[in-house]
């Protein structure tokens, strides 16, 4: 994916504010639905919602918290600007899945339903978030570094990292929980690999 190349479309700050807020309300309502159905996903998200399950603390603070050593990273492979849009976005998730359970509740649903449309809903809130140069952070800003530097498709390096820790969740959660997981780390990271490949779209 072409970055700060010439022809490419510059995001105004308007346009990146709006897409904060479109893709992490995409994803917070997707955590939403897999914390009602008890499921779990994977990357740093994923150990966020294992220690939210084992401690009760909120899955928003667990999520800040979790994603602050990654910054160095950010900060290092793929700079300032990504960093800094990265940290907005993370902070905004962490409010976000804190407020959306207060203003939506679900009176019926399906882990099934919850997994595929939850997984769907992430990826594509993920999907504009990549869009406008930025993550939430994790392993998030390890896959985009990967695909940056060699071709290696974000959906699918994600998806194989997602599965490995479902697959250690084992210990923690039954397996049918598991294989909902894994339904919706496969919804959201083919999301991702169908959609966010290099020349797909070219934009920073």
């Amino acid at each position: 994916m072409s970055g700060a190349g010439e022809g490419a479309l510059r995001h105004a700050w308007y346009d990146d504010a709006l897409a904060f807020v479109t893709g992490t309300l995409f994803i917070a309502f997707g955590v939403a639905m897999f914390s009602h159905a008890g499921l779990l996903t994977g990357g740093t998200a994923g150990v966020a919602f294992l220690a939210h399950y084992a401690t009760g603390v909120g899955f928003g603070p667990l999520f800040f918290v979790i994603n602050l050593p990654f910054y160095l990273l950010a900060w290092r492979a793929m700079g300032r600007s990504f960093t800094l849009k990265t940290f907005a976005a993370v902070t905004l998730l962490s409010a976000l899945t804190t407020a959306v359970p207060r203003w939506a509740g679900f009176a019926v649903l399906d882990p099934w339903f919850a997994a595929i449309a939850g997984g769907l809903l992430m990826g594509a809130g993920f999907l504009v978030l990549f869009r406008h140069h930025a993550s939430l952070g994790g392993l998030n800003i390890l896959v985009l570094v990967l695909q940056k530097r060699f071709g290696w498709r974000a959906g699918w390096v994600q998806m194989g990292i997602d599965g490995a820790i479902l697959v250690a969740s084992l210990a923690m959660v039954e397996p049918q929980r598991i294989l909902m997981s894994i339904a919706g780390a496969l919804a959201l990271n083919l999301t991702l690999a169908l959609n966010h490949r290099p020349g797909r779209y070219v934009a920073f």
